[in-house]
């Protein structure tokens, strides 16, 4: 957020006699001057914390921080407070945990400032910003937050974008958004009962990571049960997995029949290089996954990936074609002998073989 200076003529007459005087910004960056109002001493603080005078900006910002939680609690509940002050404030107040839900429930509040705390807000609070379906509608960039917030309960995720899928609002900030809209289409016509909400959360408790460690990988009867925990989820809630699990997941997820959860691991902002060459190799996985990877430009800069992806016959053919050309002689002669692609892709391989010769690159 833009932290500009407070027109002046919005301030109480109280606010703008202490900021009149050089004596009297002193005393109020001090947290000395007597105000009536909290709106008005924190609205004089976040002035004098952006003032020219760095002296001056610095005993302010000191002050700000360290107000008592009462003032700060009955001052940010102010529907009067400006959405500045606010951001300032919450961001920078020593006791933002416990003034996290004042914020929230201040219809002032910015929309910009509510998606910040999204991403790291509790339980208590995602349930708190998700209940205004308003804002969540207005500011989409809302519900991203809170998809990939691992604190955020599944129904509650679950409720946001269903809201966002059935106003026709598009979520920035979750690669799979298209994904998710239809599984949400298609659990819409589907005869299934919705889960429990209750239920659902517990599910996707227990399957969700319990290390920020992506490459940790459960071995023996542990991954047996991460396995079963993972086949026995909802789509939709496969693919918030597959956004925010760790690698192991991922290697679960990517192979499950549904093309809407595969696609949704590998538009994961996780998944990285060494990752998309392996699944690239992978003939069994889905052939979308595989075509996504041949146009994801900076993956085929990689040439085991170029290598693999031509080699694996699910990759679509004007993409393995447009590899092609890039391969060593010796991978194209593997190629040319091939019996695995398509015929026109093996074809084209001997010919380039034959061009190059042996010695050729």
């Amino acid at each position: 957020m833009d932290y500009s200076t407070l027109d002046p003529s919005t301030l109480s007459a109280e606010a703008q006699r202490a900021l009149s005087s050089a004596p009297g910004k002193m005393m109020a960056a001090r947290g000395m001057a007597p105000f009536a109002n909290p709106v008005d001493l924190l609205s004089v603080l976040y002035q004098l914390s952006l003032d020219p005078d760095a002296g001056l900006a610095k005993a302010a910002q000191g002050s700000a921080k360290t107000l008592p939680a009462r003032i700060l609690t009955s001052a940010l509940a102010d529907r009067a407070l400006d959405p500045r002050v606010i951001d300032y404030l919450i961001h920078g107040a020593d006791c933002r945990a416990e003034l996290v839900e004042v914020v929230v429930q201040n219809h002032s509040t910015a929309d910009e400032t509510i998606a910040v705390l999204a991403l790291t807000a509790n339980t208590k609070q995602a349930d708190l910003i998700a209940e205004n379906s308003q804002r969540v509608l207005r500011h989409p960039e809302i519900i991203a937050a809170l998809y990939t917030n691992k604190n955020a309960r599944m129904s509650t995720v679950d409720s946001v974008v269903e809201l966002a899928v059935r106003n026709d609002v598009k979520v920035p900030g979750i690669p799979a958004w298209d994904e998710v809209c239809a599984a949400v289409v298609q659990a819409a016509k589907s005869d299934e009962p919705k889960l429990d909400s209750a239920l659902m959360d517990a599910m996707f408790d227990k399957a969700k990571p319990v290390s920020d460690d992506d490459d940790a990988i459960p071995e023996g009867t542990v991954a047996e049960e991460r396995e079963m925990q993972i086949r026995d989820m909802s789509i939709p809630m496969k693919i918030r997995l597959a956004m925010m699990g760790n690698k192991f997941q991922r290697a679960q997820l990517i192979k499950d029949p549904k093309k809407l959860v595969a696609m949704a691991v590998i538009k994961s902002p996780a998944v990285k290089e060494n990752e998309a060459g392996k699944y690239a190799s992978n003939n069994a996985i889905c052939e979308d996954v595989i075509g996504y990877i041949a146009n994801k430009k900076d993956w085929t800069k990689v040439y085991t990936i170029k290598q693999a992806l031509v080699a694996n016959p699910k990759c679509p053919l004007p993409a393995a074609m447009r590899l092609l050309p890039h391969l060593r002689p010796k991978d194209l002669a593997a190629l040319a002998r091939s019996r695995n692609v398509p015929s026109a892709l093996s074809a084209q391989a001997r010919k380039l073989a034959a061009v190059r010769g042996p010695g050729n690159k």
